[in-house]
């Protein structure tokens, strides 16, 4: 992993915090499309647009917040029609339709994190404070992606002894995954003993817990978390004062965009921007060295830091 993805844990924790706060705080149109375009284009870069497939498996589920919206929010004084005598305003559809963009923006921003914060990143993180919450924080996270590649794994199996949760009727189908779902629980239970023991019998929570640190903050780790500190100040500052947040409810009232709205767009796309272009430069410099060294060879981005660029 090279770029931003090779810097320290900390640097991407405190980038994807900003943008979650940022995502949550700020609800304009504009900011939060601008972090799905940071974020999507991170993703590119880092060569994981395979990871983006998933949005389309979300994408029905933020349209039903922008539909379901106007037709149970009947707040807003402009009323553009009327659904079974219930009114539809323009302030409940616009809301709705702000809410799927903020579903949506957190879902791209996950899928990045899972992919530059992985499990030995988030244990260097936190283990040393919390070592216990911080070790069933991680499994519970992991719990999600396992069961569906056991159900996946199960379902195969099954399958060849006539247990398909796609065939038949509702009965047989409700039978069938009761069956399957009876399996995972009961490999997962198995599992989490045998775990335990393991755990129990090397001596787990007997002493302090000591951990190989392989992450050192260099001088460009701290600089880019200075920087990223600095560039989210900059919005929050002024989130704090006021502006930048649109008002829909009770009426919708148009968006002011003043200088005070000018700064605070400028130090997000520098917060958001920042690594992608560091993992973009880190593309180049890869580039530019395999041009000096084969130039005749076919270019393609590699996995690990070039040896020719700066070190860090």
């Amino acid at each position: 992993m090279s770029g931003f993805g090779a810097m320290h844990p900390a640097v991407a924790l405190l980038y994807y915090a900003g943008l979650l706060l940022f995502a949550l705080l700020q609800l304009h149109p504009l900011f939060l499309l601008t972090e799905i375009f940071g974020i999507v284009l991170l993703t590119v870069l880092q060569g994981q647009v395979r990871l983006l497939r998933g949005v389309l498996w979300f994408l029905p589920v933020a349209l039903s917040v922008a539909l379901l919206n106007p037709l149970f929010s009947h707040r807003g004084t402009h009323i553009l029609f009327y659904v079974w005598d219930r009114q539809i305003t323009l302030e409940a559809v616009l809301y709705g339709l702000v809410t799927m963009t903020m579903l949506l923006t957190v879902f791209v921003l996950f899928i990045s994190y899972n992919y530059n914060i992985t499990a030995d990143k988030f244990m260097h993180l936190f283990a040393g404070a919390a070592p216990k919450t911080a070790l069933l924080t991680w499994m519970a996270i992991r719990f999600v992606p396992l069961f569906q590649r056991r159900l996946r794994e199960i379902t195969r199996i099954q399958r060849v002894r006539g247990i398909d949760t796609g065939q038949g009727g509702l009965r047989k189908r409700m039978k069938d995954g009761m069956i399957l779902l009876k399996v995972l629980v009961s490999w997962s239970l198995e599992e989490a003993l045998q775990t335990a023991d393991s755990m129990k019998a090397r001596g787990y929570g007997v002493h302090k817990r000591s951990s190989y640190g392989g992450y050192r903050m260099d001088r460009l780790d701290k600089l880019v978390l200075l920087w990223l500190a600095a560039c989210a100040c900059i919005p929050l500052a002024g989130w704090l004062a006021g502006h930048g947040v649109p008002e829909i409810y009770p009426r919708l009232k148009p968006m002011e965009w003043g200088w005070e709205e000018g700064w605070m767009y400028a130090g997000l796309c520098l917060f958001v921007l920042t690594p992608p272009a560091l993992e973009g430069k880190e593309k180049w410099l890869w580039r530019s060295s395999r041009r000096k060294t084969y130039p005749s060879a076919t270019l393609k981005p590699g996995r690990t830091r070039c040896m020719n660029s700066p070190s860090r």
